[in-house]
């Protein structure tokens, strides 16, 4: 990505020590093999868990239709209304659970079979319930369809915290932002793809709907080819498997580069210092991710629909208005790599103060729109302002952030918690969120701007940039924080970066 590279000269100890110096010095660039593994990866994985989050929500009417009339064959009586929403209900809160189950084999998995070799063992979740729910069906059977939605969430919980990580690790920490939101912007490509499909001319009607739930195995079976010929996490190597050899070929692959042992010395550097990330990283992303989720992003979209309707929008025409806010979601996720340029905390604090502020104009809204005749413009309004606002913080952000607060050992684990919670907070609010909506209506939206304030007050009070720091430079921020001094296992090693970056956590504290 840039020119001005630095000159590899013998003295490695003086060329560290430039890297420390200056910062801004690009040492890592964009090369072919750092892109296509991040594209293969977010295709194969990010993608699918974005889509499978929206593919059944336009062929809903068809795919109960179904279950009335395969229960009508078995039993030659119509399903009752109850049962038919249970059976719904599990269709939907299937994924989240499965997610929760793919989030607690995180840790055991990449530190087993490593970072690539998880999200290719991963794509077994994905191509078994594709083929389960294309022939659904035929089969007669809405159990299968109900199995099959967990399958595919373990695969989602899986990819949704693996990718991250294997994207963090391979990137150089000046790209680790812009890299690190890849994954998201493949989530809302999913969504986007998922609601195109879902139109009615399209796959979204009575004919179509088990081709749009099978397609889900093709971006696993593109990933199961792929990935195979780029290179596994050279952090893993290094760090968790001692082969040095292989680690250094694969940060040469990845960096283009011949001399990649600065990045290497870090690596080790990492590897001596004692675990400090302490509670407050911990807490740090639990409050992320619930926040994230119980913000009451997914109730938006669940609302969205009778919003819609109520401003006067066709039925027919409503899958065209939830086609262009899911556009609006690619669109700012695209925005957000800018995210290098204005810092991460910055872009949290912004996106849950505007989801906040979303949530009380359009609680305000939803009261009024009986009596005013132009309030569900507004209604719409807040929706769409919703959605930008949590595009461009709460959803892309605490992925980044959590691979970058724990270091190697550590990092696996804080992703098996920071995805549990993520999953366990969705399937809560998919399945208490229906009856909030029918107890409090629209002040169910005061709720979520609640939980955006309080996550808000959190992340401004606790929550440290992170950006253009190296992982031992923000681990040595948080151990600042949590008075827990890093103790490094090389006493030769002169340790003026880490004056350097207790200094930088000083500046950043002092809010």
């Amino acid at each position: 990505m840039s020119k001005g590279q630095m000159t590899t000269g013998p003295n490695t100890a003086m060329e560290v020590e430039e890297e420390w110096e200056k910062p801004v010095e690009r040492r890592g660039r964009l090369t072919a093999v750092l892109a296509l593994a991040t594209l293969v990866s977010a295709f194969g994985s990010s993608f699918q868990y974005g889509y499978n989050v929206a593919v059944i929500n336009s062929p809903s009417p068809f795919m109960q239709q179904f279950y009335n009339e395969t229960y009508m064959e078995r039993n030659g009586r119509p399903m009752e209304e109850n049962f038919l929403t249970l059976l719904w209900s599990l269709s939907v809160s299937m994924y989240p659970l499965g997610g929760f189950f793919g989030s607690l084999m995180v840790a055991p998995l990449v530190n087993k079979l490593g970072r690539k070799g998880t999200l290719l063992f991963n794509n077994i979740f994905s191509i078994v319930p594709a083929v389960m729910m294309g022939v659904s069906e035929i089969a007669k059977s809405y159990e299968i369809i109900i199995v099959a939605r967990f399958i595919v969430g373990i695969c989602a919980g899986l990819s949704s915290n693996v990718v991250p990580m294997y994207l963090g690790e391979l990137s150089p920490k000046h790209l680790r932002g812009a890299i690190g939101i890849i994954p998201q912007l493949f989530i809302t490509i999913g969504i986007l793809s998922a609601q195109v499909l879902g139109i009615r001319n399209i796959l979204g009607n009575s004919t179509g709907w088990t081709l749009m739930l099978g397609l889900t195995g093709i971006p696993a079976l593109i990933e199961l080819l792929l990935l195979p010929f780029f290179p596994e996490s050279p952090r893993y190597m290094l760090i968790q498997r001692g082969e040095e050899k292989t680690a250094k070929k694969a940060l040469q692959r990845l960096r283009g580069l011949d001399n990649v042992d600065a990045e290497l010395s870090e690596m080790r550097l990492e590897d001596q210092s004692e675990r400090a990330e302490g509670h407050l990283s911990l807490v740090s992303i639990i409050v992320m991710n619930m926040g994230q989720q119980l913000s009451g992003v997914n109730a938006i979209y669940y609302y969205a629909d009778n919003i819609y309707a109520s401003a006067g929008v066709k039925q027919n025409d409503i899958q065209y208005v939830t086609v262009g806010t899911g556009a609006v979601n690619v669109f700012m996720t695209v925005a957000v790599f800018i995210v290098e340029a204005s810092g991460r905390r910055l872009l949290l604090l912004c996106g849950f103060g505007i989801c906040c502020g979303a949530c009380v104009l359009l609680t305000v809204a939803l009261n009024l729109q009986g009596n005013v005749t132009w309030m569900p413009y507004i209604s719409i309004t807040c929706v769409i302002v919703y959605v930008i606002g949590h595009a461009i913080g709460p959803s892309p952000i605490p992925y980044v952030v959590t691979t970058e607060m724990f270091r190697q050992s550590a990092r696996p684990a804080a992703f098996m918690v920071a995805g549990s919670v993520h999953w366990l907070s969705n399937f809560t609010v998919g399945l208490v969120f229906p009856f909030l909506e029918r107890g409090l209506g629209p002040y169910s939206f005061i709720l979520f701007s609640v939980v955006c304030l309080v996550t808000l007050i959190y992340i401004w009070l606790v929550v440290p940039e992170t950006k253009n720091k190296t992982f031992l430079e923000i681990c040595q921020m948080f151990a600042k924080r949590n008075k827990v001094e890093i103790k490094l296992g090389d006493g030769e090693r002169p340790l003026k970066e880490s004056k350097e970056s207790l200094q930088d956590a000083v500046k950043v504290t002092a809010f």
